[in-house]
């Protein structure tokens, strides 16, 4: 372990589940995941009757605790941050369970208030997500919490009391059929939600973003339904339409038949249903026409807040440029090659702009590819490119959409041949024709500008395109002999060809 790296572990103790995530933070304020683990607890299970947490529940946290501490202790964590949040938070006997937790597990436990889970969240999702107006729906077992947004400043916020495990309670022993009770949970948040002014009159622009395990579980479920190729949480949207369907479907089904859904997790079939029930009310009530599953929420917010502490004063600006610079880290990529790259992609983007005709929105797409084009050496020099693809599409990148990040991969595979992986086929269900079209166009762009790096040592510094009847012109300015480069860089003049439908020279 490098002398500037540092392991952290959080502990997110919730009312259904206790999560652990271990976390190297890296010098500059980046951190990566390197492993976790997480129990079912039901900490907040029968808390409804007196407002007291169950012995038979604090044995099992505190058994799920120990468990966590040794596994700390094995992996060299320097340090755990350890959150509490509603069941805690409103116990009776809070204070005996947090003395209980110190003394046995060595863990000492900070009860987050409502507004500081909010906040916590909401940290985790705005330097995450590029949604510039939000409504954020965390929903856990024992509260769900919304926090409206605008412009990366929160508006309102409010916490109702109840969440996955207190509704299931709630209506446990109603004998109402599975549709009736879910019409009757619906109608219970419906009313709640009426004492919540804003929620009821949200701009039609704002979008609803979902945080929890039960939305990661709608999204695993909508994926397998669609055979959608990807399987990423984070980012992944549901219209509205679909929800309707995947809830009409489960909210007839007796319990036994929930617990075979696939994609749906066992320690939280029971409680699924009211979760959608709840959310159904949320989508009928402020008109939300999609939601978008977020995968970073509180535990995210925690590393944030303690890798990057000046995201406490305000969010990262550029949240899609910090999470490559972070893999460019982690990866440990040359990172002045990259950049260069990156820089005479974005160079030939404009100079052909003219032929190639792609809105702005692709320019992301080429960043992404150029920044991360040699990231598959990590598992193998030979190949490498095709080996960026599958790291591109499986790697935590924020700030830009499934798509997007599909496309960027198959940009990257063609930097050195300039034609995409083969693999690609597989998913181009997710694309549109403009799309296909696109990743082939700004291959040949990454594979120009990769070959004007080749001997990595920045010789060609400007590119300036011109457009002569049937044949483009570069022209390169350089620091010196860059033969090497233009040799590498007309390999692909077929493939130039192919895409933009005309010859290359280069000087």
């Amino acid at each position: 372990m490098s002398a500037n790296m540092e392991k952290i572990a959080i502990i997110d103790l919730g009312s259904n589940t206790a999560r652990l995530v271990l976390v190297n933070v890296f010098e500059g304020g980046f951190f990566v995941v390197f492993d976790e683990m997480k129990e079912t607890v039901r900490l907040g299970q029968d808390m409804e009757i007196d407002g007291f947490l169950r012995p038979s529940r604090i044995e099992q946290t505190k058994k799920t605790l120990l468990m966590f501490r040794r596994f700390c202790d094995s992996n060299g964590i320097e340090k755990i941050l350890a959150y509490a949040t509603a069941a805690v938070r409103r116990a009776k006997n809070q204070k005996s369970f947090l003395e209980e937790v110190s003394v046995t597990c060595g863990i000492k436990l900070k009860v987050l208030t409502s507004e500081e889970e909010g906040e916590f969240t909401y940290t985790g999702v705005i330097n995450s997500m590029d949604v510039p107006k939000g409504v954020i729906m965390d929903m856990g077992g024992g509260s769900t919490q919304f926090v409206y947004y605008n412009r990366k400043n929160i508006l309102a916020q409010t916490t109702l009391p109840f969440g996955t495990v207190t509704l299931t309670d709630l209506f446990k022993g109603s004998g109402l059929a599975p549709e009736e009770k879910a019409e009757k949970i619906e109608e219970f948040v419906k009313e709640a939600i009426e004492d919540v002014p804003w929620l009821n009159d949200v701009d039609p622009d704002v979008q609803l973003i979902g945080v929890g395990g039960s939305f990661r579980n709608l999204g695993k479920i909508s994926r397998r339904l669609k055979r959608y190729p990807l399987d990423v949480a984070h980012n992944y949207p549901i219209e509205a339409s679909e929800f309707n369907s995947i809830y009409d479907t489960i909210k007839v089904l007796p319990i036994d038949r929930t617990m075979k859904i696939k994609g749906l997790s066992s320690g939280r079939a029971d409680i699924f249903p009211s979760a959608l029930s709840a959310m159904k009310a949320v989508l009928d009530v402020a008109k939300f026409d999609h939601m978008t599953v977020s995968g970073c929420g509180l535990r995210e917010g925690a590393m944030f807040k303690y890798a990057v502490p000046s995201v406490n004063e305000k969010p990262i600006s550029d949240v899609l440029g910090y999470s490559l610079q972070t893999l460019v880290v982690h990866f440990n990529l040359n990172e002045a090659h990259a950049k260069h790259v990156t820089d005479l992609s974005m160079q030939l983007f404009k100079q052909l702009k003219v032929l190639h005709k792609l809105p702005r929105m692709y320019f992301r797409v080429l960043r992404v590819a150029a920044m991360l084009h040699d990231a598959g050496s990590c598992i193998k020099y030979y190949d490498h490119p095709r080996h960026s693809a599958y790291v591109i599409m499986n790697s935590s990148i924020y700030g830009i959409s499934q798509k997007d990040i599909v496309m960027a991969a198959f940009v990257a595979s063609a930097h050195k041949h300039g034609e995409p992986w083969e693999g690609f086929a597989r998913y181009k269900s997710m694309l549109t024709d403009e799309d296909v079209a696109a990743v082939y166009k700004l291959g040949v762009i990454l594979k120009i500008a990769e070959s004007f790096d080749r001997s990595m040592s920045g010789i060609v510094t400007g590119i300036n395109c011109d457009v002569l009847g049937d044949s483009v012109i570069m022209q390169t300015t350089s620091l010196g002999d860059c033969s090497l480069e233009i040799q590498d860089a007309l390999t692909c003049r077929n493939q130039f060809r192919q895409a933009y439908g005309k010859t290359v020279e280069i000087l």
